[in-house]
């Protein structure tokens, strides 16, 4: 497991449990002093990750024990199949779709993908899509709202593909049209940021009738680093960004940009993969069974004032 530095409290407590763990004929004080250490992690660990830091908020989201779309669809869904390609270009990897079933639902899922191996993770381009990735998202959720299948999207990734080849051939274009077409599908849409949700790379399969966060995600406009980059001229100050973006799943509820926040297991997703899909599939299920009853018309309607109610608060402050 990769290693952060202000969890440094917590790596010494479970080593100090693994030794003790380790001896084969425990005497009693032994087994009460385990208990004991046992306890006082899952104490430190539940207050430490109750507040996290923004910058540290992020750290977590980027960490590469996180589970990943992979994951998720392993242990969330059933019968995935997976579609592939655009009919234009090419199949980027870094944007997955694919039919599955979800308890009693056939859905379409769609989410970007980081990798697990090296190897993957260049494949993916370590989770930001190209134009062709979202055209084949695009393809596949008119072919679901044409079938009068739920569309789920999970979203990781730092941001769309910021290479040359993908502006020739029409990222920013390809993203707002993504937008347009997902603000009017007649189908139900639920949206979860698992990881990192970066700048238009996210958004351009964000829009739906529910967005939830998991707990220690982040969702933003820009990249802390970038943000720091603008306003401050060095990536030194990436910390001080985060803080003012306010990018974590707490202030984004607050501000009325996601509608929940699924909570994760204590010390994050990346502790315990099979607690989190549970805790997932349960939202989504809850999720889709409310979504499916409203009519499509009503659906579309409150979809499409959801996103445009937001930022109201500022009108206020326009003199």
């Amino acid at each position: 497991m990769q290693q952060l530095e202000f969890e440094q409290p917590l790596y010494e407590l479970e080593d100090n449990i693994r030794e003790l763990d380790a001896v084969a004929d425990k005497t009693a004080e032994q087994h009460e002093r385990l208990r004991a250490l046992k306890k006082e992690l899952l104490d430190k660990t539940r207050d430490l990750y109750s507040d996290l830091d923004p910058w540290d908020t992020v750290r977590v989201a980027r960490l590469q024990d996180r589970p990943k779309f992979t994951d998720y669809v392993d242990t969330v869904f059933e019968e995935f199949v997976e579609l592939h390609g655009d009919r234009f270009f090419g199949d980027d990897r870094a944007l997955r779709t694919g039919f599955a079933k979800l308890d009693e639902h056939k859905v379409m899922v769609v989410g970007h993908h980081k990798g697990k191996t090296f190897k993957e993770r260049t494949e993916c381009y370590f989770g930001c899509a190209h134009p062709e990735g979202y055209r084949k998202a695009m393809r596949k959720m008119k072919m679901a709202a044409k079938y009068g299948m739920p569309i789920i999207c999970f979203i990781d990734t730092p941001g769309a593909y910021p290479g040359i080849g993908a502006e020739e051939r029409g990222q920013a274009q390809v993203i707002a049209e993504s937008m347009l077409e997902m603000s009017r599908l007649p189908t139900p849409i639920i949206c979860v940021v698992i990881g990192e949700g970066g700048s238009g790379g996210a958004l351009g399969i964000g829009v739906g009738d529910r967005v939830a966060m998991l707990q220690h995600a982040y969702y933003s406009v820009i990249s802390p680093e970038g943000c720091a980059g603008i306003l401050w001229k060095s990536h030194d100050f990436a910390e001080n960004a985060a803080r003012a973006l306010r990018l974590t799943s707490k202030h984004l509820s607050e501000l009325g940009v996601i509608d929940d926040v699924i909570e994760e297991p204590v010390g994050g997703a990346h502790r315990d993969h099979y607690q989190m899909a549970a805790r997932l599939k349960m939202y989504l299920g809850r999720t889709l069974r409310e979504l499916v009853d409203i009519p499509t018309d009503e659906l579309v309607a409150q979809r499409y004032e959801k996103f445009r109610n937001m930022g109201q608060y500022l009108e206020g402050d326009q003199a």
